[in-house]
């Protein structure tokens, strides 16, 4: 019997978080990160993660997929996200994995959870966090968050181009995702980004998500960090091919490329 063919995709029938995932995370790097991680500073094996602004929480499933043993919290403020969420934990998940997954409502500033060994903040949702009071409390509320000897990973992004309002498209399977980088403001260092969908049948996803960050630079985010109680704070850097490209490997320097664009974790050790 032949095979269904899959509806292509559209603007009036898409499901945008379903677009925002495979255009933007890559769960199984950002998990193998974690490993690498662990076994570079402490010689074990993270089993407990807390993933902060979780969205439709596909780091924390595929977490708890990874090992029996491993455990996972989602925290996010958004109602309609973590409804997605909940969705995605009962397709993507059998019942004995189901249980080792926790999805919270909850301010990530305030939300008090058992200690985990990992707090992951990833996709830059905490640049919402303008000012470095508010960051700094942010960071704290992390530190309090992790077990004796935890790990905070977050990730940041920069280069020259970041500065600059313009957009970028990619192709992805049967869409193309464009980042548009709409304002920034100099002064306040304040940024306003958003993502559109373009489908093949000619229709848009306008403003699928905003983003209304402060453009923050690692030598800030290092120094809020070590402020709020952390005792290492470590820039992973990603390698290049031999086309210049990036490879997906990252590893510790005190130097990095001023290229146009890079993307990099921030490693804090409580």
């Amino acid at each position: 019997m032949p095979r269904k063919r899959k509806k292509a995709r559209s603007a009036d029938t898409v499901d945008k978080y379903e677009v925002y995932e495979l255009s933007v995370q890559e769960p199984m790097a950002d998990c193998e990160f974690i490993d690498q991680v662990w076994k570079e500073l402490r010689g074990s094996r993270c089993r407990s993660i807390r993933e902060d602004f979780c969205g439709t929480a596909i780091n924390s499933i595929e977490w708890v997929r990874r090992h029996p043993a491993h455990t996972a919290v989602g925290v996010d403020l958004d109602p309609e996200v973590l409804a997605v969420a909940k969705r995605r934990v009962a397709k993507r998940l059998r019942p004995e994995q189901r249980h080792r997954l926790q999805l919270l409502q909850e301010n990530v500033l305030t939300a008090a959870t058992e200690p985990v060994d990992s707090v992951l903040a990833f996709n830059f949702s905490y640049y919402i966090f303008k000012t470095r009071a508010k960051m700094k409390r942010y960071f704290k509320a992390v530190h309090r968050g992790l077990a004796e000897g935890g790990i905070f990973l977050l990730d940041a992004y920069g280069g020259s181009d970041a500065f600059v309002e313009m957009k970028e498209t990619r192709p992805v399977e049967d869409f193309t995702y464009i980042w548009d980088q709409n304002h920034y403001n100099p002064v306040t260092g304040d940024v306003i980004n958003y993502i559109h969908f373009r489908f093949k049948d000619g229709s848009k996803l306008q403003r699928a998500f905003t983003y209304e960050w402060r453009l923050w630079t690692l030598p800030e985010l290092k120094e809020l960090l070590k402020e709020a109680g952390f005792r290492q704070v470590h820039v992973y850097w990603e390698g290049t091919d031999e086309d210049g490209e990036g490879n997906g490997e990252f590893a510790v320097t005190t130097v990095g490329e001023a290229c146009r664009g890079w993307i990099a974790y921030l490693v804090a050790e409580a």
